[in-house]
């Protein structure tokens, strides 16, 4: 505990160059022309300088591998994906069932097998182990009838409730594009560059215009 640290006088620390420059402070400082001198030193001689032969420069466009990954790179960020599915899980029309207790609907079952419920009937079920290798309808139903059992609730299935040989289970999502996907992010992410660039621009202009006026006297 360090209450007490506020009040006490802390030791001063001090660099360990102090003592160096306690030793040779009665040296004479750096003339002007050595200290000009000596920073010529460091610097680039120009004439030294060569062009770099036989380099050719490129667009980003005109490398295939450089291009495809820029573009896979705009489309994972902005949220695409290869597959897109025209309907969610957990959409009202793949509503398996509802759970109910007291008529008020606590928990509802899709026919991939997903479920929600209130934070209170979680709370009440706790951790629930699914069977292994169970899936779609079948794991709706049972996750409907251990939610019923658990609650105290009743389970009514719907009428957009599907059987399990109607169920195709859904593929994982694809980060694999078409060519077409490609080229047309790679168009879009240059639009975007493009735009981004032409408001900085008008940004700049108009920061300069207006710190000229301001310079303007009056007489």
């Amino acid at each position: 505990m360090m209450s007490g640290v506020s009040g006490a006088t802390l030791p001063y620390l001090r660099p360990a160059s102090t003592s160096a420059s306690h030793a040779t402070s009665g040296l004479e400082p750096v003339a002007p022309d050595e200290t000009k001198a000596a920073a010529n030193g460091f610097r680039v001689d120009v004439s030294q300088v060569k062009l770099l032969s036989g380099a050719t420069p490129i667009s980003v466009a005109d490398d295939p591998v450089l291009h495809d990954l820029m573009a896979t790179n705009w489309l994972m960020t902005h949220g695409a994906t290869a597959t897109q599915a025209t309907v969610s899980d957990d959409a009202p029309e793949n509503t398996y069932a509802q759970v109910k207790v007291d008529g008020q609907v606590v928990a509802t079952l899709y026919n991939g097998g997903s479920s929600t419920m209130t934070n209170d009937a979680a709370a009440r079920i706790g951790k629930l182990e699914d069977p292994p290798g169970l899936g779609g309808p079948h794991l709706a139903q049972w996750r409907a009838d251990q939610y019923a059992a658990r609650l105290g609730g009743t389970v009514e299935k719907a009428s957009t409730a599907i059987t399990q040989s109607q169920w195709t289970p859904r593929e994982s999502a694809s980060t694999t594009y078409s060519r077409e996907q490609l080229d047309a992010a790679f168009q879009a992410m240059l639009a975007e560059g493009q735009k981004a660039s032409a408001q900085r621009q008008s940004a700049y202009l108009a920061s300069g215009t207006q710190a000229g006026r301001s310079a303007v006297r009056v007489a």
